[in-house]
């Protein structure tokens, strides 16, 4: 718990371990109707005049270190893993920003205030460390709190805004992730209130270094207990002070249980599927790491958890042991013809268009005219899975060509999307042609 009572969302997991042996039904019911934005009011993400600059045009993609190391990292474990993405190919598919999270620093700030790297980890500096990222070609990426203190007790950056803000631009960082744990919430004021101002005192602050450091907001991650009205309004503000935002849980860490990781990624799919309407290009949902490579997990988890986050434009962050990875684990990760779903320019999310007890199907309109279909079989036995043209909202031809993006395998439909035999928790992901 923070400071303020409020529930660190991302760094526990308990309570969904619970739900694993249920996750075929997650999707079975039907979001509320105050899943939707208020028709009334412009869609949250709509940036505004003067907001952050919009420096991720396409979801961010990279790595980093949280959910499969924790606090158990070092200098040597995150250059290991930036060469290992290089010589990987996966670097070239896109994974270029290397985040460090929590735990880097020490835990005391120096004689000047300043924040100061763990010289056990970081022997030789955070400066150092994003020299040696950009001479791979990679991006440096590091994590603060808005709040006294980060999730895991180190300094905060709250009263500290314009001083870390510009110690991270002569490190040459290109990213910052911003948590908001142990966030005080000052008598007469709201904690809506309280998170926003701190966060815009961040995003403020990063702007006035002059450097373009893509900025990740965590706020939304504590509101999505409070009610819809309010979690979608912070998720406006958020699109206004930065370039993506958590929305709710962490996904599941690496020492969790094989049904607990995927009870996580059916739970972070679900409520990310509710926020399309939230969403525009340059300013992503986030629903959180991808899990692939990591143990416990069978290839067609791994390849769902792909393929639905590239339906729904989320960034693509992964957080494994990139130099121990399965070749079936790099096959998911650098599957080009998935990447470009998710990073397509038109930058829709999106939206489930059919669902029911253990199944969901989600159409997405690409720049070219294509569109992209996933049928997500979540229970857990096989099951024929089909969507009409009509329902998935495609242009009405009579004619389409498909191309399973995963198999291969290429087809042609008069009407009705099918996909045969779907293995449980798996997802069939075409590209539609409309002839």
């Amino acid at each position: 718990m923070s400071h303020s009572s409020v529930p660190r969302i991302g760094r526990t997991f308990a309570g969904l371990t619970a739900v694993a042996a249920c996750s075929a039904g997650l999707l079975a019911a039907p979001a509320p109707a105050s899943a939707a934005p208020d028709p009334g009011r412009a869609p949250g993400a709509r940036p505004a005049a003067g907001a952050y600059p919009n420096l991720a045009p396409r979801p961010p993609m990279g790595w980093n270190n949280w959910s499969y190391y924790m606090c158990d990292l070092n200098e040597k474990i995150v250059l290991d893993n930036a060469r290992a993405l290089v010589r990987s190919g996966l670097a070239e598919r896109g994974y270029r920003t290397v985040t460090v999270d929590d735990c880097w620093m020490s835990r005391q700030r120096g004689p000047r205030g300043e924040l100061t790297a763990d010289p056990a980890k970081f022997p030789h500096g955070m400066a150092y460390l994003g020299q040696q990222l950009h001479r791979m070609g990679l991006k440096f990426g590091i994590y603060e709190d808005v709040g006294t203190l980060t999730c895991e007790k180190y300094p905060g950056s709250l009263g500290h805004f314009r001083e870390d803000a510009e110690l991270f631009a002569r490190w040459k960082v290109d990213y910052v992730k911003a948590d908001g744990c142990n966030v005080p919430v000052a008598p007469g004021h709201t904690k809506e209130e309280t998170y926003r101002d701190l966060y815009g005192q961040m995003s403020r602050a990063l702007r006035a270094t002059g450097r373009p450091i893509t900025f990740s907001v965590s706020a939304p991650a504590y509101f999505q207990f409070d009610g819809d009205s309010v979690w979608h309004r912070v998720i406006g503000w958020s699109a206004e002070l930065g370039n993506l935002w958590r929305g709710g849980r962490d996904v599941a860490l690496q020492k969790s249980t094989p049904a607990a990781k995927w009870s996580s990624i059916v739970y972070n799919f679900r409520y990310n599927a509710r926020l399309a309407a939230l969403q525009s290009p340059g300013r992503w949902n986030d629903p959180d790491f991808l899990l692939a490579g990591d143990s416990g997990l069978t290839r067609q988890e791994m390849q769902s958890q792909m393929s639905l986050w590239a339906m729904m434009a989320a960034p693509l962050i992964s957080s494994t042991d990139i130099g121990d990875l399965s070749p079936a684990a790099r096959k998911v990760l650098g599957n080009k013809k998935v990447i470009a779903v998710d990073q397509d320019a038109l930058g829709a999310q999106g939206t489930v268009v059919q669902q029911d007890d253990g199944s969901a199907v989600l159409a997405k309109p690409l720049k070219n005219g294509d569109w992209a279909i996933a049928l997500f079989n979540s229970g857990d036995t096989p099951r024929t899975l089909s969507v009409t043209a009509d329902t998935a909202g495609l242009p009405q031809t009579g004619s389409y060509r498909l191309h399973d993006l995963v198999s291969g395998h290429r087809t042609h439909s008069d009407d009705t999307i099918v996909a045969r035999e779907v293995p449980p928790h798996s997802t069939v992901l075409y590209r539609v042609t409309p002839d």
